[in-house]
């Protein structure tokens, strides 16, 4: 019997996230040390992952597979393609990021009547978390896949709520009830969307009989399972109700910006660039596969859906007063671009939209921690409350600037690759959309530069007059970001070389090809 690799790279973060709760509450540093040797232990392993993984070998790999309730089909399949694999890596190479970045936001203070809660809770939560998205990405059983997908909410929701931003401009009594309002606010929005999705795995069911989806989709693939049209709609929308919620998509994406404004930045990454993920991911995995032709049919609408997220997104960051709610909208427009490289049903487009996931979470890791660092310092998330930043904290002000040219897709920089490719590709297909898409940049250069040239220049307020500019600590959490940024902008073939391969069985999925191009290239 091979060794269960998928099993062990989602069971060391579980096993770490008991084995971090269980420290005594005296021992707070001993949880922190412990919690990052789990999250680095299972980098190696995603790292393992990465390396067995053979791009031109079988769609699904390291695949595992175990009767667990045999009396509805349900199984214990685990496998991942060349997408599930990048975002596993992804996941892993973040949570070390995320652990540092916190090493100091769940240490216990006395607020009134209010003492934070221990330390341990919020690292072990973080671990959780990182289980069961790990789970969600290599879940080739539907009903496996549901389980995770709704239970990483519990761990979210406590994060949130318990372990939220100090620096708030109304003082903690108003800042406990935000938090709340914002946890449970993305709870519910979550479940309802789980709840919907619930339903049309049981429909599922019905129409298949299990819930393989490699023995569902061979069987609709080769003709033994056929739906009925309205069926097949009803189902695909069933899922991706839930995976838009999540996503998060217009106009089910109001719980993102209360969630991150709310929560300390590393949380914040983790919900924007790791469990948000989620969402896209199955998108690509579920809905597509499972459901090829209502995917096709229900393209036009969740293209609209997309630009809209773009624009809208992106207009709202730039109004903002809030640095973390700018950083929130701006992910609701790049969530678009990833939605819209998905259902543009073409090669270069899906292969951005992975390729955006990956360069997107890295860039909203350094983007958003950069701006947790600054307001720890000064204590409050409003950007006029900052200026002349540059002048006493040049290389805070430097990381936050590469951050930001990230975000606006700089070309150079990782996001630029994705996003050039996401908008290649919708244009072949669909060249109005691709053209409004484009404002989505614009718009993006503007909220960006604002937001710079607001915080970090111009005369230095006498409140950051004494700030100090970044740690040992801090810079090591920023560098091999940056670092990434910087080598994926300018070779993201180790990426493309892994997805390309799964991207291309999808389009097999849906039975979509390339649009031929109009001139020939001369030979």
């Amino acid at each position: 019997m091979s060794f269960p690799l998928l099993t062990a790279t989602a069971a060391l973060p579980a096993i770490g996230a008991i084995a971090t709760a269980a420290v005594p509450a005296a021992r707070r540093t001993a949880a922190k040390w412990l919690a990052l040797l789990f999250s680095l232990a299972t980098l190696v392993l995603a790292i393992v992952v990465l390396v067995r993984f053979d791009p031109g070998g079988d769609r699904y790999q390291l695949t595992e597979s175990h009767a667990w309730i045999a009396d509805f089909g349900v199984r214990y399949e685990l496998g991942v393609d060349g997408i599930a694999v990048a975002l596993i890596a992804l996941t892993a190479l973040l949570i070390p990021f995320i652990v540092l970045a916190g090493w100091h936001d769940a240490d216990p203070v006395e607020t009134g009547s209010r003492r934070w809660r221990p330390t341990q809770g919020f690292f072990a939560l973080i671990l959780a978390v990182e289980a069961m998205v790990i789970l969600s990405f290599e879940a080739t059983d539907v009903f496996l896949f549901y389980i995770f997908f709704e239970a990483m909410l519990i761990p979210m929701y406590f994060l949130i709520g318990g372990f939220g931003d100090r620096a708030h401009e109304h003082g903690e009594k108003m800042a406990a009830t935000q938090r709340s309002y914002a946890a449970v606010k993305f709870l519910l929005y979550n479940l309802a969307g789980g709840l919907v999705m619930l339903a049309a795995v049981i429909g599922l069911y019905v129409v298949a009989g299990n819930f393989s989806l490699t023995e569902i989709a061979e069987a609709r693939a080769n003709g033994s399972l056929e739906m009925a049209t309205g069926t097949e709609r009803w189902l695909f929308l069933g899922f991706f109700f839930a995976f838009a919620v999540k996503a998060p998509l217009w106009p089910l994406h109001t719980w993102l910006p209360n969630a991150m404004q709310e929560s300390t930045a590393p949380v914040a990454v983790l919900i924007t660039a790791v469990v948000d993920k989620v969402g896209t991911f199955a998108m690509l995995r579920f809905c597509l596969q499972l459901f090829p032709e209502a995917s096709k049919w229900a393209t036009p609408v969740v293209l609209v859906l997309a630009v809209i997220s773009i624009i809208y997104g992106a207009l709202l960051a730039v109004g903002q007063r809030d640095i973390k709610r700018l950083i929130a909208y701006a992910s609701i427009s790049h969530f678009g671009f990833i939605v819209m490289g998905i259902f543009a049903m073409t090669s270069q487009g899906q292969s951005g939209a992975t390729l955006y996931m990956v360069n997107h979470g890295i860039s909203t890791a350094v983007l958003m921690l950069i701006a947790g660092f600054l307001i720890s310092r000064r204590g409050s998330r409003l950007i006029a409350d900052y200026g002349g930043v540059q002048k006493v904290a040049p290389v805070l002000a430097g990381t936050f600037l590469i951050g930001g040219l990230a975000t606006l897709s700089l070309p150079g920089l990782a996001p630029f690759v994705s996003e050039f490719l996401v908008l290649v590709g919708t244009f072949t297909r669909y060249p109005v959309i691709g053209i409004i898409a484009t404002f989505g940049i614009v718009l993006a250069a503007l909220y960006v530069l604002v937001l710079y040239q607001r915080t970090m220049t111009g005369p230095v307020k006498p409140e950051v007059a004494a700030m100090p500019d970044l740690r040992v600590r801090e810079i090591a959490v920023v560098a091999p970001l940056v670092v990434l940024l910087v080598f994926l902008g300018v070779y993201p073939k180790p990426v493309t070389d892994v997805v390309n391969p799964a991207v291309k069985q999808t389009m097999s999925d849906v039975q979509k090809k390339d649009p031929q191009p109009e001139v020939e290239a001369a030979k």
